[in-house]
């Protein structure tokens, strides 16, 4: 899957195609209808799956499929059985969100087949399990629920892009303790994924929970408001742009693409020091694919004004709102799977801006093939 270049090569070929059965017609050579049709690439099917947080009604689905829109990326198809469920913007609203649903459930009860026979994916996008963490469950029980799944994923597509969240944090009144194990979970997560992944139906984890604040970014402590919902698709945007420009089997790409695919990773960043005026972060990359990665790129933009002034571990370039670009050192750019990198700033801030935070994202590319 490709973006859509401004000019139209199908245009030139139509019209080529036109020429040449003016000159043939004369002839007595005549076409079936149809037979001079350029042919038309199959849509990358993205199904949306999760509970209510994705689809209840998930208006982050409204922002992503709008900002891959604007950012050139045609025969894309938001597929599920749930229709759409409003969010004030024209989007392809079909989902697989059902509200109040737990993973564990979806596959104690295998009802993802069914659904995927309906749709027929070929990226899935799964924020799934705060229902069950809610519950207590415990993260190896839905960690097997989750790898249930994906296999039931590769059985309907043996190509299944899958890419699974990290999940968003949450803080509701009635749950003391769930802030906590959401931690505990999400830490298990790149793990899992690792061991998950093949070179045929890659497992990339997106980062949802750094800099997602459950006081800022959610209405209730749980589902996300209109910030959360900008957060959380410029953190699926990444991924997904990742897996449609890499393509799915049935579209071998066109002739002259790069040979190399972004690999997968996550970045975390954590506070080192802070002091009135500023504050010592560091990020960490961590390769999540089951590849190498030879260089990684992270974006890091920090909350509440701050900017960073001063960066060791890697070169940074800033952009005029305060947006990091880092990129890695020449010493500390290849990584393994599931090794890790980290690189280290300081940031001035202002007076009033309280806790350091910042939210972090980065791509890592592939060794040449």
């Amino acid at each position: 899957m490709h973006r859509t270049p401004h000019s139209s090569p199908h245009l030139r070929v139509m019209s080529v195609l036109g020429l040449l059965a003016a000159l043939l017609l004369p002839l007595g050579m005549t076409f079936a209808p149809g037979a001079l049709a350029a042919p038309t690439a199959d849509p990358v099917r993205v199904m949306p799956l999760g509970d209510s947080i994705t689809g209840s009604p998930g208006c982050w689905r409204a922002v992503l499929w709008n900002r891959l829109v604007s950012s050139g990326y045609q025969g894309v198809d938001f597929v599920g059985t749930l229709p759409p469920q409003g969010c004030g913007q024209a989007h392809d609203g079909d989902n697989e969100g059902h509200g109040g649903e737990l993973v564990t459930n979806v596959a104690d009860q295998n009802l993802l087949p069914g659904r995927l026979a309906s749709t027929r994916p070929d990226i899935v996008v799964m924020h799934f399990g705060t229902n069950d963490v809610w519950s207590s469950i415990t993260p190896d029980r839905i960690l097997a629920a989750y790898t249930k799944l994906v296999a039931q994923m590769r059985a309907s597509n043996p190509d299944m892009r899958i890419l699974v969240a990290q999940l968003i944090p949450m803080n509701p009144g009635s749950c003391a303790g769930c802030a906590q194990r959401v931690v505990d979970f999400n830490a298990r997560i790149p793990g899992w994924a690792r061991a998950t992944g093949t070179d045929r139906s890659p497992v990339t984890v997106v980062d949802q929970w750094t800099g997602f604040s459950t006081a800022a970014d959610t209405y209730d402590g749980v589902h996300p408001n209109a910030s959360g919902d900008d957060k959380i698709a410029a953190r699926w945007f990444p991924a997904l742009s990742a897996a449609l420009d890499a393509g799915v089997p049935q579209d071998p790409g066109d002739p002259g693409d790069p040979g190399e695919d972004p690999a997968a990773c996550t970045a975390r960043f954590r506070a080192v020091s802070s002091w009135q005026g500023g504050y010592q972060g560091e990020v960490t990359v961590t390769n999540t694919s089951a590849s190498a990665v030879r260089g990684w790129t992270a974006t890091v933009v920090p909350a509440n004004g701050a900017r960073l002034t001063q960066l060791w571990n890697g070169s940074l370039s800033t952009a005029a709102d305060g947006t990091a670009t880092v990129r890695n050192a020449a010493w500390n750019g290849t990584l393994a799977p599931g090794a890790s990198a980290s690189f280290g700033f300081v940031a001035t801030a202002p007076a009033t801006a309280g806790t350091p935070a910042a939210t972090v994202t980065c791509t890592g590319a592939a060794p040449a093939a």
